[in-house]
């Protein structure tokens, strides 16, 4: 317990260095994970292994996602397509709705597509959105990434939960069946907050980018959505490929849609499509636009490489394990695995690992828990992913995806991203447990 009341101290000391004393959160981040290291008592060499593999593994799976998708965001918004976006969403749900309308866009997406990889590529269409209707780029934010969030724990394919059900022999089926049922309001609780809380947030417009000029072309509704379109489209097919029991088989088709279909050759094709809308318009300069994109992503996969390290410091220490056998102890139903997946989430960071954990953690206890008919370990599942969502904070890299791409500082983040989340944990439990009552 000692070590939890540190890794306390010790992100409040981060909160206040980034948001007071102005310290770059990627400083901030990487002293956090040194700090932590020690306090742990890991020996150095752990200590520089486990940091620069966890900045390492966190790139390896996101960072060429993050800068090409930087590089469309630019050219969208250079080409003028981003307004042509916002101009065709606005036509289709309204301008008070559109933060309606990125909960439910995000909610779809993440349901093939990593939540993380989905608020990559749908940043630009946030931005001009924001621009276009004049509301706070957090208030967009926080719809989106609560949408995306809500599918990503509860909703197969993703991986968490897919393992977890493998891990608990719960029916895939019901557990996307019911996963749905529960994270329709878990999704639209981030979507109450973004709304309530978010838009309160006084936001700088003037540090976005220019908006087309009015006498310039822009870019045609078709070309506008194909860079965000496909990429989504064909990372949903790669999901199906490989979904347990293959249903596209193993041939052609399979080798195919894997390797296109793979987050970074999508977003690659995504950017070679978005050099389409530099023909429609007559300003100079967009052969900078690449090097401009690049540019502009090395702060924000920085950053999100230290959120990785320090929760790959958090893992060696094995904060999570210790408390989940503490808290497996416990004799509380369906509370048990919520429980024990939010402090394991809170504690080092990443909801896959936290789901994984908890669902090895509880299987054994579904006996006494009474939780092991078919249904009992399909809302086990649930409970666990409304617990590994609860909460994303620092050691999270989706926090700081969600930071950057939305031009939000720590303590902005942490009000708006994390409370969001909070309350989409506790709402989805809620759901779980009413669940529970009726069907258990």
């Amino acid at each position: 317990m000692s070590l939890l009341i540190w890794l306390i101290i010790i992100i409040v000391m981060l909160v206040v260095a980034t948001t007071k004393f102005k310290l770059h959160p990627f400083l901030g981040l990487l002293l956090a994970a040194v700090c932590t290291g020690f306090i742990a008592g890991m020996d150095t060499d752990v200590i520089l292994n486990e940091l620069t593999g966890g900045f390492g593994n966190t790139l390896k799976s996101i960072g060429i996602v993050i800068a090409l998708g930087t590089i469309i965001g630019t050219f969208l918004e250079n080409s003028g397509g981003a307004k042509t976006l916002a101009t065709a969403m606005l036509k289709i749900v309204g301008e008070k709705r559109s933060a309606l309308a990125m909960n439910i866009t995000g909610y779809f997406v993440s349901i093939p597509v990593f939540c993380d990889s989905g608020f990559v590529i749908l940043a630009s269409l946030n931005r001009a959105l924001s621009k276009r209707v004049g509301i706070g780029l957090p208030v967009l934010a926080v719809a989106l990434a609560t949408g995306l969030y809500a599918t990503h724990v509860f909703v197969p394919p993703t991986p968490g939960p897919l393992a977890a059900a493998a891990t608990l022999g719960a029916d895939i089926g019901l557990v996307i069946m019911l996963g749905l049922i529960v994270s329709i309001p878990a999704a639209l609780s981030g979507l109450v907050w973004a709304r309530v809380y978010a838009a309160k947030i006084k936001y700088d417009r003037e540090t976005r980018a220019p908006e087309v000029l009015e006498n310039e072309k822009t870019p045609s509704v078709p070309a506008s959505f194909a860079p965000l379109l496909i990429p989504v489209v064909l990372i949903a097919l790669y999901s199906v490929a490989k979904y347990p029991g293959n249903p596209l088989g193993n041939g052609l088709i399979y080798h195919l849609l894997t390797f296109i279909g793979h987050p970074v050759v999508a977003l690659l094709i995504g950017v070679f499509l978005s050099f389409i809308l530099k023909r429609t318009i007559k300003a100079a300069g967009y052969l900078d636009w690449v090097s401009t994109g690049i540019r502009n992503a090395g702060s924000i996969i920085l950053i999100t490489g230290a959120g990785g390290a320090f929760g790959a410091i958090l893992r060696a220490t094995e904060i999570g394990s210790i408390l989940g056998d503490y808290l497996s102890s416990w004799q509380a139903g369906i509370l048990l695995p919520f429980l024990i997946a939010a402090f394991i989430k809170s504690a080092q960071g990443s909801s896959t690992v936290a789901i994984i954990t908890t669902a090895a953690l509880v299987s054994p206890l579904l006996g006494i828990l009474g939780l092991d008919s078919s249904i009992g370990k399909a809302l086990t599942v649930l409970a666990i992913g409304a617990g590994a969502m609860t909460v994303s904070h620092l050691n999270d890299s989706y926090f700081w995806v969600v930071a950057q791409f939305s031009d939000m500082n720590t303590s902005t983040a942490l009000r708006c991203h994390t409370m969001a989340t909070l309350i989409q944990g506790i709402t989805g439990f809620g759901v779980v447990a009413i669940l529970a009552l009726m069907l258990l």
